[in-house]
């Protein structure tokens, strides 16, 4: 095996560890002590690998980034030629699979965000991409911006612990918001400014 896929091994050992500990202890409990106990690797390999439990943070947001990819990349595949707005079916349904996922990435990204606020920059960039992929698509834009953000707000809330929704109504709801015949009465086309009113 060489340096390099040895390499990749430890990586996601450690993410793994670094999840469990998440999920058990919280995001006070991530330590490079912690971690190295839980993924048998030692301190040194831990340093080598992230430096800075601001590393180990990083590594956790991208690895979400893969899995949410991942997610998305399965759902266009199985669903996206039956949708007509397949970018925002998409995104409902990562946030509807992030809050089943038992040692949830999106709970660990989550914890990351609260560590290390300055993380946020690249959520913001990613985010701002994706509404402008929204907005290309949709037929009213506003309402795919209010179901894409209906579906963080059920997911955000699941993930920390605020909610008073059962499984059983969150996924009712998730359910209504990747049904697009149920929007189409009220989704209308952009409003046109008028000749008078442009000038």
């Amino acid at each position: 095996m060489d340096n390099q896929t040895r390499s990749e091994i430890s990586r996601r050992k450690a993410i793994d560890a670094a999840l469990t500990i998440l999920t058990r202890d919280g995001v006070g409990g991530l330590t490079f002590d912690s971690l190295s106990r839980e993924s048998g690797i030692s301190k040194g390999g831990l340093l080598h690998q992230f430096r800075t439990r601001h590393g180990v943070l990083c590594a956790l947001l991208d690895y979400q980034r893969q899995q949410f990819e991942q997610i998305k990349r399965d759902y266009l595949e199985k669903e996206g030629a039956t949708k007509a707005e397949p970018i925002l079916a998409a995104h409902i349904a990562i946030y509807r699979e992030a809050i089943k996922q038992p040692r949830s990435v999106a709970r660990a990204g989550l914890a990351a965000l609260i560590e290390s606020p300055n993380l946020l920059e690249d959520v913001e960039t990613t985010d701002a991409e994706t509404i402008k992929a929204l907005q290309d698509e949709a037929v009213d834009p506003d309402l795919s911006l209010l179901r894409y953000f209906a579906a963080s707000g059920l997911a955000f809330h699941t993930l920390m612990g605020m909610s008073p929704l059962s499984e059983s109504a969150r996924n009712r709801l998730f359910g209504r918001l990747l049904d697009e015949e149920s929007w189409q009465a009220q989704a209308s086309p952009p409003k046109r400014r008028s000749k008078r009113s442009a000038g």
